[in-house]
């Protein structure tokens, strides 16, 4: 059988596995299948899984997250399944598993990075990719091949739930940051790689009120040229393996089974050579939500034709091809196209050579103490200052320290949803409630481990889980977490008295807890109050499907952190939250306030060394903090003529209430030191429009303490045939700096960066005067200049640039100016 030759093309191998394939084998290749009806922690059932995959499968779904508190286990799991299809099935095809893998592996034992906001508020890719790559070898190990991740969505509404998973509302970061994870995820050999899959195409993240699942509003203009940006960012510049369908509709036709998007723009404009696989269920929902499809095969049919290759997580709707197939319903060659690509992966991942799970490597892989370093230095990174009048960083000779809020003494808070805790509680939920999934709406007759006459395997493998009253206990366990209260205890000399009051809960009404909230702070030195959301399809404030439409803090958090304040004791504020909180009060009031994020498992650690200067805070907003929800959607590369900015041009465009502008701009971030820029240097200042444009600046660390700034270049056209960006990021570069140090960082443009859809949308590049800005944030430009484009109008669709070069060169100051 060619096909089982490596020596020959993958192409060759494809072609003739097809030709032996019958049309159900085919079918089930482009399934996935969550394998709980016939796999728990005491191994497979073998006569449930023959009866459930006689012809195959393409794809088990999820594995990871259902396999109870040990990797090991997990891992034995899959290897029989995987030896059933390849020994026991008639051409011995092997399944991808996948698994989600936003910030980490979500499975049992995997090491946990902050939430993707938080990696993009880092604005250093270079770590995301190696913490990318940290996920590589251990779901290579653990024999998990694809990666629903990274969520690419430009996210403009902090109302959505999901903001925390996206990296923010700029298209160019979310393209520099997919880019990096994409590249740390597949590798450099796809037979040590694992897919990426990126998600949620198209437009997910500005949905119709900020609700998940809701519908887009977007011309094809801002459709390509800012929601897409990051998707083709990935396919062109880090070779993206796949991508998943979004759940919204846009246009009238729902993104599942849509062919303008799904093949017309994805394959067609943005070059993608991949395969597409449907998010969980979504294409029951043409049934079920968007009621443009009579029955399930009538669902097939429009998800196939319009590029989708895989149905998951469950076969559902695509096992009803075969039929459909047979009475000439259905093109065949669709199905062999979706067949042939999904094929081509496997054999590129090398799974027919080698299918299995490294069992023996997985237990000393995944107690590699190594990646906790970096998740630290990433927690550490993601802090964001956004507020200090001079209380950071604290002493550490304080005699009482009180540390306040739901958020203070709990590690369960650090970890935002698709995780493994959050995940972990979801199940032991629905193991003590059936009813609960049902209340969520997952569908129990598909989600087979949530039905009690089928859930004995999951309730066995978190059997520790269940019979545990307190979670946090159960996630110490798993992690080596402390909370902010135990972090500061390990941190200050026992003689400092670290005092603890919840105050209140997350979301509950009842404030008895105020008392002694007040009564712990009236004698301390310092008031710390951790505040924020939690990230859980339980009892969450963020997460999918846990979309608000209110950015306060839930619950009566603000009360507490009010009732605080009002002792006189100086407060510091800490988030830890998932979306950009309108915190007007605070920001008049408190002292110091610190975004957080959902850190992971270090967070503890990482947020008290900032707040005692032990790391100097570094982070930028990836995202515009507004002051209300009126001002929803606010972003900081709004449209000439419209927004915050450049108010003088546009004074009819005011609120009569609150200030147009945003409570804290995108790019905002503080430090305990300060930097000065200069020496502005552009080169050439006639530029072609085939050219490139190198922008220099000198920054200079003039504070008495080592810090991190990062560095942001902005670009703006100045006269155009069609309206374009009041400011466009297009270079960033995070910097260390010594007291005293200075350094060069040299930007490196392409025009072809530059292009946009003309009046005749015709993807182009113009010439004309650029405005140049260098700065801090997208509110603090240091410094300004221009070029001018010149020579013809040249098309670059096809070949679009993603990102610019940035170089840095070191020197130190005469001592005379330190200081």
């Amino acid at each position: 059988m060619k096909y089982k030759d490596p020596s020959l093309a993958i192409e060759q191998r494809v072609e003739d596995l097809l030709s032996r394939m019958t049309l159900e084998e085919k079918v089930a290749q482009l399934c996935g299948l969550m394998p709980m009806a016939f796999w728990g922690p005491q191994g497979v059932n073998q006569a449930k899984m023959q009866a459930t995959l006689p012809h195959g499968i393409g794809q088990i779904s999820g594995i990871g997250m259902m396999g109870g508190a040990q990797i090991r286990r997990t891992v034995e799991g899959l290897n029989q399944i995987q030896h059933y299809l390849v020994e026991q099935t008639r051409l011995g095809i092997p399944a991808i598993f996948h698994n989600e893998a936003l910030n980490g592996l979500v499975a049992p034992q995997a090491i946990n990075f902050p939430t993707a906001i938080g990696l993009s508020a880092t604005w250093e890719p270079e770590l995301v990719e190696q913490m990318a790559d940290v996920i590589r070898r251990q779901m290579v190990a653990a024999g998990m091949r694809q990666a629903l991740s990274p969520v690419m969505d430009v996210a403009r509404d902090p109302r959505w739930g999901r903001v925390h998973e996206t990296y923010g509302e700029d298209p160019y970061l979310c393209g520099a940051m997919s880019i990096a994870f994409v590249r740390g995820l597949q590798g450099r050999d796809w037979r040590e790689g694992v897919i990426a899959t990126g998600k949620h195409f198209l437009g997910y993240g500005l949905s119709e009120g900020g609700l998940n699942c809701a519908a887009t509003h977007l011309g094809e203009r801002e459709l390509y040229e800012c929601f897409a940006r990051p998707f083709e960012a990935a396919i062109r510049e880090a070779g993206l393996a796949s991508i998943m369908n979004s759940y919204s509709e846009i246009n009238g036709l729902p993104c599942v089974a849509s062919k303008e998007v799904l093949t017309h723009l994805l394959r067609g404009k943005m070059g993608f050579e991949g395969f597409v696989v449907s998010d969980y269920f979504a294409v029951r929902r043409l049934l079920t939500q968007f009621h443009v499809a009579a029955d399930l095969e009538e669902a097939a049919i429009q998800a196939l034709e319009a590029g989708l290759d895989v149905e998951l997580p469950n076969p559902e709707a695509y096992p009803k091809l075969v039929e459909a197939a047979r009475a000439g319903r259905v093109d065949m060659a669709l199905i062999d196209q979706a067949v042939r690509r999904t094929l081509t992966w496997k054999f590129r991942l090398g799974l027919f050579e080698q299918p299995y799970a490294q069992v023996d490597e997985v237990t000393t892989l995944f107690s590699d103490p190594e990646p906790r370093r970096l998740s630290r230095e990433l927690a550490a990174k993601s802090l964001v200052l956004l507020k200090n009048d001079g209380l950071l960083p604290l002493r550490k000779d304080l005699k009482r320290v009180a540390v306040i809020g739901p958020h203070a003494d709990s590690v369960r808070a650090f970890f935002g949803w698709y995780t493994f805790p959050p995940i972990l509680e979801l199940m032991r939920e629905i193991m003590r409630n059936p009813e609960t999934a049902a209340a969520l709406g997952l569908p129990s007759d598909d989600v087979q481990h949530v039905q009690p006459n089928e859930a004995e395997a999951i309730r066995e493998a978190i059997a520790e889980v269940l019979e545990a009253e307190d979670l946090e206990t159960v996630i110490k366990a798993m992690y080596p977490a402390v909370s902010v209260r135990e972090a500061i205890q390990q941190l200050l000399s026992p003689d400092v008295e670290v005092v603890y009051a919840q105050g209140c809960d997350l979301t509950d009404p009842a404030t008895e807890g105020f008392a002694a909230a007040v009564e712990a702070v009236k004698d301390a030195d310092v008031a710390i109050v951790v505040l924020g959301d939690r990230s859980s399809m339980l009892n969450g404030t963020t997460g999918e499907g846990k979309d608000r439409a209110s950015l306060a803090l839930p619950g009566v958090q603000q009360q507490l952190l009010e009732a605080v304040w009002a002792t006189g004791t100086p407060t510091a504020l800490v988030l830890i939250n998932g979306r950009p909180p309108a915190v007007n009060w605070a920001a008049e009031h408190v002292s110091a306030i610190l975004e957080a994020w959902y850190p992971g498992q270090e967070g503890g650690p990482a947020i008290v060394a900032a707040l005692w200067g032990e790391i100097n805070p570094g982070g930028k907003l990836p995202v515009t903090i507004p002051r209300s929800e009126g001002q929803i959607p606010i972003y900081h590369y709004h449209k000439m003529g419209s927004g915050y900015q450049r108010p003088e041009e546009n004074t009819l465009s005011q609120y009569t209430d609150i200030p147009i502008t945003p409570l804290y701009a995108f790019g905002h971030g503080l430090s305990y030191t300060r930097f000065e820029y200069g020496n502005l240097r552009i080169h050439p200042a006639q530029v072609d429009s085939r050219g490139q444009v190198e922008i220099a600046c000198d920054v200079t660390n003039v504070g008495e303490r080592a810090g991190d700034e990062v560095v942001q270049l902005y670009l703006r056209d100045r006269l155009a045939r069609v309206t374009r960006p009041v400011q466009e990021l297009v270079g960033f570069k995070r910097i260390g700096l010594a007291p005293g140090e200075r350094c060069t960082v040299t930007f490196t443009v392409e025009m072809r960066q530059l292009g946009f859809y003309n009046h005749e949308m015709r993807f182009v590049v113009e010439p004309g005067y650029v405005d140049v800005m260098v700065g801090g944030g997208s509110d603090d430009i240091r410094l300004r200049g221009e070029f001018e484009i010149t020579g013809e109008v040249v098309e670059v669709m096809g070949e679009r640039a993603f990102t610019s070069r940035a170089q840095v060169e070191r020197s130190v100051m005469e001592q005379a100016r330190s200081g």
